[in-house]
């Protein structure tokens, strides 16, 4: 699976690590957000951590309500629980480093997110749910 890049929508995947590589301590993808891309729901994680780096561009990510753009060369820490999402809203291609701990996600939750975003049309919000859920992502639905 590595080396082969994931596409959901604009964004881009590419595994670095994957649990087999680290006996499950840790798992590590690149992801790339086009300028205006549309970017995946506001979410929390209930059993890992999140840890990105920044390497070309600036996004922003929206942890807790608090609103961190990061750059190349910061960081950001996502506790388990914390409600996040990000978005370019940046003139330029962005791209940054995601450090998954302990490495509870992999390739397979982007490859079947894609199976649902990646179609003619609107994605099927209530498939992509259970998807997440099977993960162990939580979405963050705004009130209505």
């Amino acid at each position: 699976m590595k080396n082969e890049t994931i596409r959901i929508g604009q964004t881009t995947i590419d595994f670095l690590l994957e649990a087999a590589d680290t006996n499950g301590s840790l798992a590590m993808f690149e992801f790339g957000v086009p300028a205006g891309a549309k970017v995946p729901l506001p979410h929390s994680h209930e059993h890992y951590d999140e840890t990105i780096y920044g390497l070309k561009g600036v996004i922003t990510f929206t942890v807790e309500g608090k609103t961190i753009d990061i750059a190349a060369g910061e960081t950001c820490f996502i506790p388990r629980g914390a409600i996040h999402g990000f978005n370019n809203i940046k003139q330029e291609d962005a791209k940054a480093l995601a450090v998954i701990t302990p490495a509870l996600i992999g390739p397979n939750f982007f490859i079947e997110c894609a199976e649902i975003v990646n179609v003619d049309g609107p994605p099927n919000v209530e498939k992509l749910k259970l998807v997440m859920a099977k993960y162990g992502l939580v979405p963050a639905i705004p009130k209505m």
